[in-house]
């Protein structure tokens, strides 16, 4: 066999498996299906600024481990989401704070708009779908505002038949605290040269091969290596033996606007009435003041076999349709699946990091300590 390890993915599980495992001295080949490598992250250049080709992507993370990993690759700038939805002609900050709820209720102090909130929300004690879980917290106005239109776009269903674990957590700050991610994660910020050039530096020194598909002639790939690194949809690794796990898919339209187009990166479109969920201003990510304005509108999509899987839809017939799977792949020793698709969840991309280096840690024992950060070559970040 040629190679230690084929990684099928060149995203970002793929590609950190792949350059830890370079750095072990570990012979590698990366394929990708796409013409590029990145996955997701995919970022392309226009003129000064980056567009992020498959959607926003932010990253943050509470995690220093992670922090310090991704910074290896890259500096970040200060880069803050502060997030905007568009109802009906009027625009509502989010996540919900109190100037949410202020321009709701016509609340203006933290007791007040706690008193409204409890006045307003319906209780459940154990809400089994996420229109009672969301009414139990927020009650019908926020809910019909914020949460229905958008949710239903997304996911294809009335949230009524969507498990409350879709939306995990629903951020409710009794003050002007507008910032969309969680306290916690207090690492935030968009690489300064783009997501690309993260995994350029990752796969310098790896052999890649793009606009290849994997399951065209997969034994003749399979034999080139001791381990397959796969990434991919875990269904279709098993040829959907246990059935179509579901996901929702996504696509863009991408515009050219002269000027500012909405002054803010991303504004969320909640209105079921209107077809896209989000207008995403690239510019903004870099505080960029270029008049030329690449503006993207995200559709939320049907996903059929074949198409690009974005979102798992993790309710309870899917959850066990996965476990079949898992059980199948935990029988094959030189197989390690990964990633968002091939463990069947919604990861961030810290989340993604943190899965790809359990992996190298639990593969590579002799090089990695848990939540310590790898002794490697230096990279020239800028």
């Amino acid at each position: 066999m040629k190679y230690d390890y084929l990684v099928v993915g060149a995203g970002l599980f793929g590609s950190i498996f792949a350059y830890e495992a370079n750095k072990a001295g570990k012979t590698v080949l990366v394929i990708d299906q796409r013409n590029h490598i990145g996955g997701n992250c995919y970022s392309e250049k226009f003129e000064d600024y980056d567009i992020h080709k498959y959607g926003p992507h932010i990253f943050h993370t509470s995690q220093k481990y992670i922090w310090d990993y991704i910074n290896k690759f890259t500096a970040f700038n200060n880069f803050t989401l502060r997030n905007k939805a568009y109802y009906k002609n009027k625009l509502y900050s989010l996540p919900i704070n109190l100037n949410t709820i202020s321009q709701i209720y016509n609340v203006h102090t933290p007791k007040a708009a706690k008193e409204i909130i409890d006045k307003v929300k319906i209780p459940c004690e154990n809400p089994d779908n996420l229109e009672d879980y969301i009414l139990s917290l927020v009650g019908p106005d926020i809910y019909e505002i914020l949460i229905k239109g958008y949710t239903t776009k997304q996911w294809g269903k009335d949230p009524k038949h969507l498990p409350p674990s879709i939306i995990k957590r629903l951020p409710i700050r009794f003050d002007y605290n507008d910032r969309y991610f969680p306290n916690l994660d207090i690492y935030e910020g968009i690489p300064v040269n783009g997501y690309t050039a993260i995994f350029e530096k990752m796969l310098l020194d790896i052999e890649v091969m793009l606009g290849i598909d994997y399951f065209s002639n997969r034994s003749y790939f399979d034999n080139m290596a001791k381990k397959v690194i796969y990434s991919g949809q875990i269904d279709k690794y098993f040829d959907y033996m246990h059935g179509d796990l579901e996901y929702r898919s996504l696509r863009h339209e991408t515009i050219l606007n002269e000027g500012d187009f909405q002054g803010t990166v991303l504004v969320n479109y909640t209105d079921s009435s209107i077809p896209y969920t989000r207008i995403i201003q690239h510019k903004h990510f870099l505080y960029n003041n270029n008049e030329k304005d690449i503006v993207t509108f995200e559709f939320p999509a049907k996903y059929k076999r074949g198409g690009e899987a974005y979102y798992p839809i993790n309710d309870e017939i899917n959850n066990n349709k996965y476990k079949l799977y898992k059980e199948e792949a935990n029988k094959i020793d030189n197989l390690i699946i990964g990633g968002r698709l091939g463990n069947y969840r919604y990861y961030d991309m810290d989340m993604t990091i943190g899965n790809a280096l359990s992996v190298v840690k639990k593969e590579f024992t002799d090089i990695v300590t848990e939540k310590k950060i790898y002794a490697s070559r230096s990279i020239n970040c800028s």
